[in-house]
């Protein structure tokens, strides 16, 4: 599913109402070829209200339809009075505005809401044909409306599939997250029964060095608490036998072996012991192969990737770069479902991930995640 970013809705704005210009010009040079000068001044105005409300109809959907149509309304009615001699309306240009309205709403707005704004529609045709039966203009403004209706029924047939589709993809990351860390909290509770075990042989034997031992089963207690906290709310499939989490080690494996069908890839990683909670080092292993198989898709013109993973004072910062030109054909929102996962499984463990173009070209995926300031690293 791609989601429009600000710039993309800008452009598009800028395009639509290009189109209603060139859309009233025309119109407007044909009445007055037509009708004589003067006439097309008030359809012109009309159209033009009508095209300023549809450019806004993202940020008010029901209140700018009801106004198109009813700026629509107020036209055909002035038609109607006596003694008013005007070219029959809406026109051309304002059923082109108008199918945006109506179209948009459609695909949008809640069903009751929808069908409103489309049998208002069906108000205004039906009040054109009734002012002028044999007006070929009515038939043009019906036409726009089966159309809107139409590509506003389809557009709202996908987003329905493609939500369904993300909501897939979350349910099945957060299960993949919740068995990992299932297994993380059995490994805990593991070592605490085994430590309560030796601390009962190490009481009979020298009472004095119990103390240590109850030190280290609170310290494991408190890591299963910690990663408790993080598998609320989730859900398990106990019939399926769940992996082990990949070390850090294998990060040099998986790059190597991207290296082999891509771009030259560079890893850069802390310096030292790097010892994180396995659900982090899991998290961070899968955020870099889903960005690089997302270069291979999607940046074959990139000549290098970079892929730096960073320890900061609160956690763990992961980020990869290509280094694609500017030009290069991608789509707004690349990455697709694989990035959705991420980001919920990153929003879980109460991180942040970004994906984005970068200034001088290229894109970029970088995710923040939390690690508790008393596990070592």
């Amino acid at each position: 599913m791609i989601i429009p970013g600000p710039r993309s809705r800008r452009v598009s704005a800028a395009g639509l109402g290009a189109v209603f210009l060139a859309a009233i010009a025309a119109q407007a040079f044909a009445v007055a070829q037509s009708w004589g000068s003067g006439y097309w001044i008030p359809g012109a105005v009309a159209a033009s209200a009508v095209g300023a409300l549809a450019l806004v109809r993202h940020r008010w959907r029901t209140r700018t339809a009801a106004a198109g149509l009813g700026v629509a309304g107020l036209v055909v009615a002035a038609g109607l009075l006596p003694g008013v001699r005007l070219p029959a309306e809406p026109g051309p240009a304002m059923t082109l505005a108008l199918a945006v309205l109506i179209g948009s709403s459609v695909r949008a707005l809640p069903v009751a809401r929808a069908g409103a704004v489309a049998g208002a529609g069906l108000l205004v045709i039906a009040g054109q044909f009734a002012a002028r039966p044999a007006s070929a203009v009515a038939v043009i403004t019906a036409t726009g409306w089966v159309l809107a209706v139409a590509a506003g029924l389809s557009l709202r047939a996908h987003d329905g599939r493609a939500r369904a589709t993300v909501e897939r993809v979350r349910r099945d990351e957060r299960l993949d997250l919740a068995r990992e860390l299932h297994d993380i909290v059995a490994h805990h509770i593991t070592g605490m029964l085994i430590q309560a075990q030796a601390a009962q042989i190490v009481a009979r034997r020298d009472p004095h060095r119990v103390a240590d031992s109850l030190a280290e089963i609170e310290t494991a207690g408190s890591e299963a608490m910690a990663a408790m906290r993080r598998v609320v709310s989730l859900l398990r499939d106990t019939d399926d036998t769940p992996p082990a989490p990949p070390g850090p080690d294998r990060l040099s494996a998986l790059v190597e072996h991207f290296g082999r069908q891509g771009p030259k890839v560079s890893l850069t990683v802390p310096d030292g012991d790097a010892r994180w909670p396995p659900e982090v080092t899991s998290t961070v292993y899968r955020v870099v192969q889903e960005a690089l198989t997302n270069v291979l898709r999607h940046a074959r013109h990139a000549r290098s990737v970079e892929v730096t993973v960073g320890r900061t004072a609160g956690g763990v910062t992961v980020e990869v770069t290509d280094d694609a030109p500017p030009n290069s054909v991608r789509p707004p929102q690349r990455g697709g479902y694989g990035l959705i996962g991420m980001r919920e499984r990153v929003t879980t463990l109460g991180g942040s991930l970004d994906a984005g173009p970068g200034p001088g070209g290229g894109w970029s995926v970088r995710a923040t995640l939390p690690v508790p300031a008393r596990e070592p690293g």
